[in-house]
């Protein structure tokens, strides 16, 4: 018995299914996959990122780097205190006591205040007249340490500078500083007899005196 030939409905009905697939399968290999980055590149791109984000932001200035390292605003102190004069002590001596003279201002600029002393023949400006040059001395100095000997009553010049010391500051109590050496009580000179002398008779040839002497003196200044 001859078998009829298959519905045609039937047939097509039975091919849509797999037109299906096929038609899938097509628009699946059309369709463009998106990249998904992997780990590595999603961290590279991280750094990218943020390699942009430091080059956006200027580095900071060397100005800005020193500014916390800088001292503070210098201020001016030339005009009032210790610094407003050259010197803190002026040594007055004669001649024939520089070394004894010597001896004191290296005892004085060697301590921890580091004083700061003219010494005349070392300190005075060659070509300078000797009057100036000794009023000078006496004006640019805070403090006068008169060393007194019998050549200092014998010299006229420290003669000369002991009352110029007493003229410019008559009531400035311990800015001149008598240090007595070699002499009595009685050879003390009459013009300076109102204020106490440092005796060079103690310890350590009363530097140590004259050095604090010159210290409380120079703390009244600040």
């Amino acid at each position: 018995m001859a078998s009829s030939p298959p519905d045609p409905v039937c047939r097509s009905q039975s091919k849509k299914p797999m037109g299906r697939i096929v038609d899938w399968f097509r628009q699946a290999l059309l369709k463009k996959p998106k990249n998904v980055p992997t780990a590595s590149e999603s961290y590279s791109s991280g750094d990218s990122q943020l390699a942009s984000q430091d080059s956006a932001q200027p580095p900071p200035s060397l100005s800005s780097v020193r500014s916390s390292s800088l001292p503070p605003t210098h201020v001016d102190t030339s005009s009032s205190g210790r610094w407003s004069k050259d010197y803190d002590v002026c040594v007055c001596h004669s001649e024939e006591d520089l070394a004894a003279a010597q001896e004191l201002v290296s005892y004085l600029e060697g301590s921890s205040a580091q004083l700061r002393c003219f010494l005349q023949l070392r300190d005075a400006a060659p070509g300078g007249a000797i009057v100036s040059e000794l009023c000078q001395a006496l004006s640019s100095s805070h403090c006068r340490v008169l060393l007194i000997t019998p050549g200092f009553l014998c010299d006229p010049w420290c003669r000369y500078q002991m009352l110029q010391a007493l003229t410019q500051a008559p009531g400035a109590e311990g800015c001149t500083i008598p240090l007595l050496s070699g002499l009595t009580r009685d050879a003390y000179p009459a013009e300076l007899r109102f204020m106490y002398y440092v005796d060079c008779r103690g310890p350590d040839q009363g530097f140590h005196q004259v050095k604090e002497a010159v210290m409380r003196y120079l703390q009244t200044l600040s």
